[in-house]
């Protein structure tokens, strides 16, 4: 008990540690190769937070929890958006890009959207039960190439005038360098954090259901979570939104439809319709705050907090 709260104390250390050397490294990155930092955002820094999450996916279905896939993937959008991105606005206002409005939060809502039409069988297809099956997932594959188009076109951008003559904090060896050292601590401290506080519930008595809805979910998006405001703390928006709007992204296609193209159909048997209805709601929320003033400021932060905390009193409850 003692270790695991020293190991779970290590792990906590890792992960702001390891966020604060990545997001130096990936915001030198993108002064290096002269591409926005929002660039950087969608792709190093979201994919590389959502590695926990792809870990437990893969885990999960080859052993059959097919349960765990869809509520990991769910879970971890609605906490991204609602309580992660609404920490990180409560710390400090989050300037959004009017090319963020146009192009990147409408592609997050039509993804997120697409796996709950996909999910929905009974309701909109007629079937017998709802499931994910391998045409799903090679559908959501696919849309996952238009995003892939996306940031392609991204990178031949031109920089925008403001970072024309930015000279970059380190040299390009120096920046990825911390942005793998950065990547490992958050991973590994992820995988301390989550595993100590799983024995230490487990030794206090807590239910498995308890420890599924707190530790796990809450565990796989630390990395998004500290990542995301040590960006918000360092001015670094760009990367903050880039973060969560590529990481939800890539939770949905990467996450959920890799695992599934491989091992095949899921059909989970215990989610509730409250979990797909929160999954496109905080996506529409987001675009919303986001459309209207181009930000999300401390009123708004505060709204998201308020409703995460009503939809998981709601699960714990029921």
């Amino acid at each position: 008990m003692i270790l695991n709260i020293i190991l779970l104390i290590v792990g906590f250390a890792l992960l702001i540690k390891g966020a604060d050397f990545f997001v130096e490294g990936a915001s030198s990155t993108a002064e290096n190769f002269k591409v926005s930092k929002m660039l950087i955002g969608l792709t190093i820094i979201a994919f590389g937070t959502s590695a926990p999450e792809f870990a437990v996916s893969v885990s999960a279905l080859a052993s059959g929890s097919t349960d765990m896939v869809l509520g990991n993937v769910i879970g971890s959008c609605i906490l991204n958006i609602l309580l992660i991105l609404g920490i990180a606005a409560l710390i400090r206002p989050i300037k959004i890009q009017d090319n963020t409005v146009r192009k990147e939060l409408p592609l997050c809502m039509l993804i997120s959207m697409l796996l709950v039409v996909l999910f929905l069988d009974v309701a909109l297809a007629g079937g017998s039960v709802n499931q994910i099956t391998r045409a799903d997932a090679i559908v959501i594959l696919l849309f996952f190439t238009v995003f892939l188009y996306y940031l392609i076109t991204l990178a031949k951008q031109k920089k925008e005038k403001t970072e024309k003559n930015e000279k970059p904090k380190f040299t390009l060896s120096k920046s990825l360098l911390l942005v793998l050292l950065g990547l490992a601590g958050i991973v590994i401290g992820s995988n301390f954090v989550v595993d100590n506080a799983s024995a230490i519930a487990g030794a206090i008595g807590m239910s498995e259901r308890v420890i599924a809805l707190t530790v796990i979910a809450f565990g796989t998006s630390l990395p998004e979570l500290v990542t995301t405001v040590v960006a918000a703390r360092k001015g670094e928006q760009e990367l903050a939104v880039g973060n969560i709007i590529g990481s939800n992204i890539f939770n949905i296609c990467i996450v959920l439809g890799v695992p599934v193209a491989i091992f095949g159909t899921i059909t989970p048997v215990s989610f509730q319709m409250i979990d797909l209805i929160m999954l496109i709601v905080s996506a529409v929320l987001l675009f919303a705050f986001s459309a209207t003033t181009r930000k999300i400021n401390r009123v708004e932060a505060v709204a998201m907090l308020a409703l995460f905390c009503v939809y998981y009193g709601f699960i714990l409850i029921v």
